[in-house]
């Protein structure tokens, strides 16, 4: 069946801001708790968005916690503000092939706003899905962008950089595709959960799209 939209993850898959995310939670949580998180539990903290997760940790003052990340992550995001290389093609490429494109992230609003600032990728979207403060959640979010789009799954695609897309994608219907170009991918993981397609190089995913898009 032919191709009509495609779905992009953010972080890792378009903009290298996962050193920017862990970066900032590390100065967030040894600012509020006093103490330093190793990588383990770091990572136990990811699924809901980042209310969620200080609404968890910190319920009495959650706001405040979540204003001083905010700030936290707008400064560090200045140092990877650029797209990864060949992104911008991408997204040209798919707009001059008349596909729909659409982000589901499991970034809260306020650090996808930020995103997408720094980044300037807004304009390449025509719908744009935060993630629940209560876990993840992309499967549901890419079955709304199904449901608003009117389109069946195996019309659309979804390219993220965890294994957890992979997971999303078959969950819904639609092609997992799987951008293990950036330096945080754990490439093993994400081929344990067999993507239909797996691009080391942001290059070889557009050589992909041009036969396969017409």
């Amino acid at each position: 069946m032919k191709l009509k939209g495609f779905i992009f993850d953010l972080d890792g898959t378009l903009i290298n801001s996962l050193p920017v995310v862990r970066t900032s939670l590390n100065s967030t949580l040894l600012k509020f708790t006093g103490r330093v998180y190793n990588d383990n539990e770091l990572s136990a903290l990811f699924g809901p968005s980042e209310e969620g997760i200080f609404k968890k940790l910190f319920p009495n003052s959650w706001r405040e916690v979540l204003q001083f990340y905010l700030n936290e992550y707008d400064r560090v995001h200045r140092q990877y503000a650029k797209p990864f290389p060949g992104v911008i093609e991408t997204l040209t490429l798919l707009q001059e092939r008349k596909m729909r494109l659409a982000l589901v992230s499991g970034k809260g609003p306020g650090s996808m706003e930020i995103s997408l600032k720094h980044s300037g990728l807004k304009r390449f979207f025509e719908q744009i899905t935060t993630g629940s403060e209560l876990r993840a959640s992309k499967a549901e979010h890419i079955k709304e962008i199904l449901t608003l789009w009117n389109y069946a799954p195996e019309e659309v695609v979804y390219i993220g950089d965890i294994a957890y897309d992979v997971q999303a994608a078959k969950e819904v219907g639609v092609l997992p595709i799987s951008a293990l170009w950036a330096e945080t991918a754990q490439v093993q993981k994400v081929l344990a959960m067999n993507p239909s397609f797996a691009f080391n190089t942001v290059e070889a995913l557009n050589e992909w799209i041009l036969k396969m898009v017409k």
